[in-house]
């Protein structure tokens, strides 16, 4: 599995640090597909509460990391044509028929597969929809579509 993106090249995609930083590197893009990987372990702090005895990867992470991988996406997009990722914002505006289908543990390596379904770009703003998979072995682990918006970073404080 190569690297496309490695984790110095996703930090500066993306505003997130430790502990909320869910992408360690992407291994796949294409004009509408991007792959990332997150190596779940055990010393993540959601793990101390959720469970002490069975720890499990909460939901919310899950769909996080796929919004992550989104949002490289995205960033990479707006290099391409020419413009400064540091320039936009993302924000995620809507997440639609999200289904979990197996819980995610320490030791997994999640897959978050992201197909983007519409790029619309509008004289103040890209509008991006997407669905997105995570998979640990090659079994889906949660499925939704998402939605995003990126906007001028000085618009994005009003």
């Amino acid at each position: 599995m190569s690297t496309v993106f490695s984790i110095n090249d996703i930090l500066n995609f993306l505003p997130h640090r430790y502990p909320f930083l869910l992408v360690d590197k992407v291994v796949e893009l294409s004009e509408n597909w991007i792959v990332g990987i997150k190596n779940v372990t055990m010393n993540e702090p959601q793990f101390t509460g959720h469970f002490p005895e069975n720890p499990i990867m909460p939901g919310v992470l899950q769909l996080e990391a796929m919004a992550q991988v989104g949002g490289i996406y995205c960033g990479d997009s707006v290099i391409k044509k020419g413009g400064n990722v540091k320039d936009k914002v993302v924000f995620f505006t809507t997440i639609n028929n999200v289904k979990f289908k197996k819980p995610v543990i320490p030791g997994d390596t999640m897959r978050m597969e992201i197909k983007i379904e519409r790029y619309v770009e509008r004289a103040s703003a890209i509008i991006v929809q997407m669905h997105g998979e995570t998979k640990v072995d090659n079994e889906l682990t949660c499925e939704a579509d998402l939605g995003a918006w990126l906007v001028p970073r000085d618009k994005a404080k009003q």
